[in-house]
């Protein structure tokens, strides 16, 4: 069963360490995320962007697809499923379709309604018992055809977000989704800092995980990031796996070209990939 991510970011914040949110993009993404989260018996937040939720044909495809795959193999750790950077029309869809958590991305318009927006929300998803994720300050990168260069939020704003009653905050603190440019300066811990110095014990949630060298993402969890997005990293694991096989002639050998076989490499890579993260975001045996 979907649960609210809610309890999970809380008790992260409180034991210092994150939640992975690997983005999923399909059936074999999926399946890959919840058997590491199983086997690694972790908590987990699967995200699906707008993009990949028109991908897999809708919304309730994805819910669909989650809570059948959770039954059939037997998932007992807890479990989000999270849209990710979603508009106002997206999350009242996802709200719709079945969905635990939503992140409502309203840092594009003038503050104060991006209040008006998100205590709406608030106050749907807390009736049902949902998350909800709200940024301040654009997240820089590529995100479904939106380009921002990571700029870093203003923590006063962040504080009047945090106010309404979302569950978590997305602060830009010089983090880019996708690849990081040569010339990138960094994360800005000081922003970081500010912000949690204002927002308590609020988890904070680190967007754009690709790429950031370990030890930056060992400090942000210190400075109170419990929640940290990946996305780009699977994908390039995916790509490259099955680059492999089908480079070594596999898909030629016997019944190669068979879908189950062909992809089987790339989805072991984004699991091999997944555990690594969690590893890393020290969430392993957490939910034991």
């Amino acid at each position: 069963m979907l649960v609210s991510a809610k309890e999970m970011l809380d008790k992260a914040k409180a034991g210092h360490y994150a939640v992975g949110q690997f983005n999923i993009n399909n059936l074999e993404w999926t399946k890959a995320v919840l058997q590491a989260a199983e086997e690694k018996k972790s908590p987990v937040i699967l995200g699906v962007s707008e993009g990949a939720g028109k991908y897999m044909t809708g919304y309730k495809t994805v819910v669909g697809m989650v809570n059948g795959m959770m039954e059939e193999l037997g998932i007992t750790v807890p479990v989000a499923l999270h849209l990710d950077h979603g508009s106002y029309e997206g999350c009242k869809a996802c709200i719709e379709a079945g969905f635990s958590s939503v992140m409502f991305d309203g840092s594009h318009y003038p503050i104060e309604e991006n209040v008006a927006k998100t205590t709406e929300l608030v106050a749907i998803t807390k009736e049902k018992g949902m998350s909800i994720e709200a940024e301040v300050g654009s997240i820089g990168g590529e995100e479904d055809g939106v380009v921002g260069k990571g700029e870093c939020a203003d923590p006063k704003e962040c504080k009047a977000i945090a106010d309404l009653g979302v569950d978590m905050l997305a602060a830009g603190i010089g983090n880019i989704h996708g690849k990081y440019p040569a010339n990138w300066e960094g994360l800005s811990f000081e922003t970081l800092d500010a912000v949690q110095q204002l927002t308590g014990t609020m988890p904070l949630v680190l967007h754009g995980g690709t790429g950031i060298p370990a030890d930056m993402i060992k400090k942000a969890i210190t400075l109170g990031v419990a929640k940290i997005n990946v996305n780009t990293e699977c994908q390039l694991s995916f790509a490259d796996a099955t680059r492999k096989y089908i480079e070594a002639g596999k898909d030629l050998e016997g019944k190669g070209f068979d879908p189950r076989k062909l992809l089987a490499p790339g989805t072991e890579a984004i699991k091999a990939t997944v555990i690594e993260k969690m590893e890393l975001f020290g969430s392993i045996g957490k939910a034991e």
